[in-house]
């Protein structure tokens, strides 16, 4: 009788074990974009979640202002074959309930002025361009993106960025100048 009795405790416990693994593996996880997209995060919570990227294809910009005003840009391209550069762009301490203008612009690898260039480009949905808007706090995301088709792949840039108050074109934002290769 004990015989019998092992075995449907056995079976017992590892059903039960079995069934726990399936219920914890299956709940939703939350995605670093989700966590880092909340209502007001910090700039360092951000640039912190944003992971490293591997340059030159992936960039995380960093970009200051006057007043502890600051900005993050995770500039991602994925090795497929549209050639999308996503932008998501967050910005901290700024003018609350404003709107603002991501801006970049380039200079070619072989210019020796490396990022001289003042050929601003306003970036956005593709070829539209597209506000950041802030909250009651100064905190703005918005998830651009940019398609680089027409540029051919192995192509190497200079590029910085600027962020603009999309009433006055006033800077409030400038990264440094990085270096990128299209994908």
């Amino acid at each position: 009788m004990k015989t019998k009795l092992l075995p449907a405790v056995v079976t017992s416990i590892a059903f039960s074990i079995l069934l726990s693994v399936i219920i914890f593996s299956c709940q939703k996880g939350v995605s670093n974009n989700q966590k880092i997209q909340s209502d007001d995060p910090t700039s360092e919570s951000v640039i912190t979640q944003a992971g490293t990227g591997m340059p030159p294809y992936n960039l995380n910009v960093i970009m200051r202002g006057e007043n502890n005003a600051s900005g993050f840009i995770k500039f991602r391209q994925d090795a497929d074959t549209a050639r999308i550069i996503n932008l998501d762009t967050w910005v901290f301490h700024l003018k609350s309930n404003h709107a603002y203008l991501l801006q970049r612009a380039v200079n070619l690898i072989t210019d020796p002025t490396q990022c001289s260039s003042t050929a601003w480009l306003t970036l956005g949905l593709g070829l539209t361009s597209q506000a950041i808007h802030t909250n009651n706090g100064g905190f703005g995301f918005a998830p651009l993106w940019r398609d680089v088709t027409t540029a051919a792949r192995g192509s190497e840039f200079y590029i910085h960025f600027q962020v603009i108050d999309s009433l006055t074109s006033e800077v409030v934002l400038t990264s440094d100048c990085h270096q990128y290769t299209v994908r």
